[in-house]
């Protein structure tokens, strides 16, 4: 384990994370909160400073193996988070250390779930806070380091871009890693900002337009209001629910239509499935509504709602415009399986992923294929590519560890006495990095009324599912920071 480079990098992590929070400083001082600002301020200069001490000296050695990679990626996660909640906790605008964690490993990890009741009576540079952790989760910190920072150059950095990525692996035929990361946020800004512009269009005021988009942006969903999209019209809906969609979609998508390999974007399965899953659900929920009387006729509404709650989901956004605990038995259940399925794989968005659900049930019919004909030789294949078994064998144990981690979670939970339905959706919700579940911790609901020893496995919950497990569980086994 070469520790002088994780502490190097963590020290560039807090240097970020101090600049970044200068921006809270702007927007308080612009809304006259130097009463808030000043947290955001001196708290900002004090992890540049600590920084600066921790990357001064840079390590002889910047050789890094993929336990290294999971392991630093990991403890970013974490000291951004626990960084992070300080101007929150220390202004007392959130009192208790647990639940300012909670609201910051939450934003980070792009989940969105809170603890916090009435979130309108904040102060704007603490909204402001929430929204842009959306925006620097997102995409990834060590992400974002590999296109800024040269010392993190070099093929060895593709295990830190394993470790943070979203999906079954990343390809090792990118010639420039840093170049890819840089080209990877430049399409995450550049989506970001045409959102905005839209939203502007549509009357929404710039606080609203910028916290909106960034939250979209990272598929987080924290948003300004209690109610979330909810007072906004059916226009401002629209071009959210759309750009929640297209977030969730493999930036890879993005960068090929950029190079105009098109047939490249159009052979891609996992795409089409991911596409295929949210049109499907979200006429099989407006119909269900319209069936049950749930809008009085009012089809368009239906659809809209159906829409903007599927691509929520789905994309592990976890806004809303309605009240989804009111919806009937089978809306809520097919919002349950988009929850665990989730986005593409290389995307903003949480869940089990769209390309691992793909890889799994080809695994199962070539077993099933086996059995009937043994003496034929089957592989697995996607987007016509032969999918190795180390990947499909891969996929499996993900599966049996995301399958354990909600069980065990699940009962955990349970000591609070809460329904089982509250307990076991705000497991899938936070694992999933979704926000909201059903009943209590539904789409006007939240986390406060949790102990604290549920908020910490919450923290788990969502640290986990934001690094796809293997990062995060590493950190916790005492083998792996020993010596290679």
């Amino acid at each position: 384990m070469n520790k002088k480079l994780i502490v190097y990098i963590q020290g560039w992590v807090l240097l970020i994370e101090g600049a970044a929070m200068q921006l809270s400083t702007v927007v308080g001082l612009i809304h006259r909160e130097w009463e808030f600002a000043k947290y955001f301020l001196f708290i900002g200069l004090i992890l540049i400073a600590l920084g600066v001490v921790l990357v001064i000296k840079k390590p002889k050695s910047n050789v890094m193996y993929l336990k290294d990679g999971f392991a630093c990626t990991a403890l970013s996660w974490v000291v951004l988070s626990v960084a992070g909640c300080l101007p929150l906790w220390i202004s007392r605008t959130i009192p208790h250390f647990i639940d300012a964690v909670f609201e910051t490993v939450s934003g980070f990890t792009t989940t969105g779930a809170t603890i916090l009741t009435e979130i309108e009576h904040l102060p704007r540079c603490m909204l402001f806070w929430r929204s842009f952790s959306h925006f620097l989760g997102g995409m990834g910190v060590v992400v974002f380091l590999l296109a800024i920072i040269p010392r993190l150059g070099g093929n060895q950095s593709i295990n830190l871009m394993k470790a943070e990525s979203t999906g079954p692996a990343v390809s090792k035929s990118m010639p420039k890693l840093r170049n890819y990361a840089a080209l990877l946020y430049g399409i995450y800004g550049g989506l970001t900002l045409l959102e905005c512009i839209l939203l502007l269009c549509g009357g929404m005021n710039m606080f609203d337009a910028v916290t909106t988009s960034f939250s979209t942006a990272g598929t987080g969903g924290f948003m300004v209001y209690n109610d979330s999209m909810a007072r906004f019209s059916p226009y401002l809906q629209t071009v959210v629910a759309v750009f929640m969609m297209l977030f969730g979609v493999n930036f890879y998508i993005y960068i090929v239509l950029l190079m105009r390999r098109f047939k490249l974007a159009v052979k891609n399965e996992e795409l089409w499935v991911y596409l295929g899953v949210t049109v499907g659900a979200t006429v099989i929920i407006a119909l269900d509504l319209v069936l049950n009387h749930m809008y009085r006729g009012d089809i368009s509404r239906s659809f809209l709602e159906s829409f903007f709650y599927i691509t929520s989901v789905g994309s592990s956004t976890g806004m809303a415009i309605t009240d989804v605990n009111k919806w009937p038995e089978l809306s809520k259940a097919i919002v349950l399986i988009v929850t665990c399925i989730g986005a593409c794989a290389g995307s903003t968005g949480g869940g089990f992923k769209v390309s691992r659900l793909l890889i799994l049930f080809k695994g199962v019919r070539k077993e099933f294929a086996l059995i009937l004909h043994p003496h034929t030789v089957r592989t697995v294949k996607m987007d016509s590519k032969k999918i190795t078994h180390e990947v499909t064998r891969s996929v499996s144990v993900y599966f049996a560890i995301y399958m354990a981690i909600i069980i065990v979670t699940t009962i955990l939970i349970s000591i609070n006495g809460f329904d089982f339905t509250t307990s076991f959706t705000s497991v899938l919700a936070t694992l999933n990095n979704t926000g909201p579940g059903m009943n209590i911790v539904g789409s006007t609901g939240n986390y406060a009324g949790f102990s604290v020893f549920s908020k910490i496995v919450f923290c788990f919950n969502m640290l986990a599912g934001r690094l796809e497990l293997y990062p995060f569980l590493l950190i916790f086994i005492p083998s792996a920071w020993k010596r290679s």
